[in-house]
């Protein structure tokens, strides 16, 4: 793990690899860990660099004031003191949204965006009362020891078909999350609404669902595709919600196709 000093932040982050930068933002309540397939997969081609969200992992807790700008004013302090050249931005869950705020406050950074069981924030995909439970639900469970949390909560992660083996992967990542920094980071989602944002997007975008996500479901994947211009909406069979691990071949397969179809543009 690196480290770099982003105002009175510090930010862990595992990069690996050569070739145009490929920035991965992880979900809520997880760290790096989860991008675990693409870090050794996509490794071959792009230079891939997968964060701590402040709060998360090895990174240090945000102020408990922290919403999608600040994280996404953190991103972009994280790009720079990388200097990083307009790199590609995946972002998964959590991350897509806080992808879209990155695009809505600095729109010449990204050359490219992958969003995978992505959300325009709760607030801006889901309806008010479903924000409103899922909100009360996690903050309720967070009172609880974190691996008790993470059991209970990956399974809405994945299909009932999942390889116990990744299930186990993902209870171990979340069971190292801190309620100091999954506060700010849920409350974050919860009130983010970037619906405004898709129609403005101009650059080249994946959106990557698991045809099972029963969080990020199928009408919440159309309409971020009918609203992002231009955008590519690739369907995972058999995979739900963390489709980058239960579907990793196929969500790898998607992500390289994309990216070398927009490499011609690098420059």
């Amino acid at each position: 793990m690196e480290r770099v000093a982003i105002g009175d932040l510090s930010i862990a982050f595992e990069r690996r690899g050569t070739g145009s930068p490929l920035v991965l933002l992880h979900g809520g309540l997880s760290d790096h860990r989860e991008w675990r397939p693409q870090l050794e997969e996509l490794a071959d081609s792009f230079t891939v660099i997968a964060w701590d969200a402040p709060g998360c992992g090895d990174s240090t807790d945000p102020p408990a004031t922290f919403r999608m700008p600040q994280y996404a004013d953190a991103l972009a302090g994280f790009v720079d003191a990388l200097e990083l050249v307009r790199p590609h931005v995946a972002g998964l869950s959590w991350g897509s949204t806080l992808a879209l705020e990155l695009y809505r406050r600095r729109p010449e950074l990204p050359r490219s965006l992958v969003l995978a069981s992505a959300y325009a924030g709760w607030a801006g995909s889901l309806p008010a009362e479903v924000v409103a439970e899922r909100l009360r639900s996690v903050m309720d469970e967070l009172s609880l020891p974190p691996d008790e949390v993470a059991r209970s909560f990956a399974p809405s992660l994945f299909t009932d078909r999942a390889p116990p083996a990744t299930m186990e992967e993902v209870v171990a990542t979340m069971s190292g999350f801190r309620r100091s920094g999954a506060e700010p980071m849920l409350r974050a989602m919860a009130e983010a609404d970037l619906d405004e944002v898709l129609p403005t997007i101009e650059i080249p975008t994946l959106l990557l669902y698991g045809e099972e996500d029963e969080r990020a479901p199928t009408t919440v994947a159309r309409e971020m595709h009918a609203k992002i211009p231009g955008s590519t909406l690739v369907m995972l069979r058999a995979a739900g919600h963390q489709a980058n691990l239960e579907a990793a071949d196929g969500f790898n397969r998607a992500v390289r196709g994309f990216l070398e179809r927009v490499r011609p543009q690098d420059g």
